[in-house]
C-alpha cells in the first residue's frame, strides 16, 4: 500500500493504492476536497506525486531527511514538516529510546497530500476515522483535516511524556532504596530520552504557531483556533520537558551524594580501623625490637606473664578506643 486517494464531494471516491499520473491528476481537480496519503512510495511514485499537486522537490527532500520540523508557505500550499514519535522497549525495563519519523503534510484549499517514510500510526488512525465514521471531515476543507493529523501526532506525544515521568519517579526510588552503577546508566538513558522528545518538541511548537496566528493563507481564520489548540498541548509539552529534564538532574544529583555519602561511611569505618590498628602497631613494633640484655635491657621479657599482659594490654586500648568511637557517633 503506497498511495491512496479520498475524495468527498457527499459521496466517497477512493483510487486504487496504485494511483497513476493520471488519476492524481484527476483528484486534485476533482470537486470536493481530497486527501492523497502516500506511505513506502518509491521514487517514481514520488515524482508523479510532486508533478500533481506541484510540490517542490526540496518539500519532499526534507520529508526524506531527518530536518527539524517546520512550516514553509507557498502561494499554492502550505508545507507542515512534524515528527511523529514512539518509545521503542530494549531488553530490560528502562533500556528504551525515541524513534521519530518525519511526516510531511502539504494542503491547499480543497487538498491534502501526507508523506510518510513508513505508515504512521497518526496517520493511519485519522484516515480511517474520515473513511469510515466522519467522511464529512474532508467537507471543511483541508486545512480541518491537517490540523486533525497535527493533534493526532502531538497526543502521541503525551503518552511518551507520561511514560518518561514514571519511569523518573521509579528511579527516584531506586535511588533512595538501592543505588547503584546501574541506576546511574538509568538515569543517562531518561536525560537522552528528553533531549530527544525536547529536540522535537519545541521546533514543532515554533511551526504550529505560525499556523495558528494567521500568518498561512491556507488556514481559514475559523480552523486557527484549532491549531491555537494544539499550540496549547505543545506549551505543555515544553513545559513537561524542561520539568522532568530537571527532576532528571535532581536524581542524579541525590545519586551521586547518595554514593559520596556511602563512601564516606566506608572511609569513616575504615578510617576508625586504622586508628585502633595504629597504637597497637606501636606497642606489637617496640616489643619486637627484643633487647633482652646490657643495660637498657627489657626486663619484662624475661617475666612470666608479660606476654599476656602485654596482650590484654592492647585488648584494652582497643576496646577503650571502640567505646569513645561509639560515643562520639563514629561508629
Amino acid at each position: 500500500m503506497t498511495i491512496r486517494t479520498l475524495v468527498y464531494d457527499g459521496d466517497w471516491v477512493e483510487a486504487r493504492d496504485d494511483t497513476d499520473a493520471e488519476s492524481l491528476r484527476e483528484a486534485r481537480v476533482a470537486t470536493g476536497t481530497t486527501w492523497i496519503r502516500a506511505s513506502n512510495v518509491t521514487d517514481d511514485e514520488l515524482d508523479r506525486l510532486s508533478a500533481a499537486f506541484d510540490l517542490h522537490a526540496l518539500e519532499i527532500e526534507d520529508v526524506r531527511g531527518n530536518v527539524s520540523p517546520k512550516v514553509e508557505l507557498f502561494p499554492d500550499h502550505a508545507f507542515v514538516l512534524v515528527k511523529t514519535a514512539r518509545l521503542r522497549g530494549g531488553e530490560t525495563t528502562f533500556e528504551e529510546e525515541i524513534r521519530d519519523q518525519p511526516v510531511g503534510l502539504f494542503f491547499g484549499h480543497d487538498w491534502i497530500v501526507t508523506v510518510a517514510v513508513e505508515e504512521t500510526t497518526a496517520v493511519e488512525t485519522v484516515w480511517e476515522r474520515v473513511r469510515r465514521e466522519e467522511p464529512r471531515l474532508l467537507q471543511r476543507d483541508a486545512d480541518f483535516t491537517a490540523y486533525r493529523i497535527l493533534d493526532a501526532v502531538v497526543d502521541e506525544y503525551f503518552d511518551i511524556l507520561d511514560e518518561i515521568g514514571r519511569d523518573i519517579e521509579a528511579v527516584e526510588d531506586r535511588i533512595i532504596d538501592d543505588p547503584d552503577t546501574e541506576t546511574l546508566e538509568i538515569l543517562n538513558s531518561l536525560r537522552r530520552e528528553l533531549l530527544s522528545i525536547r529536540r522535537i518538541v519545541w521546533p514543532t511548537r515554533d511551526a504550529v504557531s505560525v499556523l495558528a496566528r494567521g500568518d498561512a493563507d491556507h488556514v481559514q481564520e475559523s480552523t486557527e483556533k484549532y491549531y491555537r489548540d494544539v499550540y496549547d498541548h505543545l506549551v505543555q509539552h515544553v513545559e513537561l520537558v524542561e520539568t522532568y529534564r530537571d527532576l532528571a538532574s535532581g536524581a542524579r544529583d541525590i545519586y551521586l551524594n547518595t554514593l559520596s555519602q556511602s563512601t564516606n561511611e566506608v572511609m569513616k569505618r575504615l578510617t576508625v580501623v586504622a586508628t585502633i590498628i595504629l597504637p597497637l602497631t606501636f606497642v606489637v613494633g617496640v616489643y619486637g625490637m627484643n633487647f633482652g640484655g646490657g643495660p637498657y635491657n627489657m626486663p619484662e621479657l624475661g617475666w612470666r606473664f608479660g606476654y599476656p599482659a602485654v596482650l590484654v594490654g592492647m585488648s584494652l586500648t582497643a576496646a577503650i578506643m571502640l567505646q569513645y568511637f561509639r560515643s562520639e557517633g563514629w561508629l
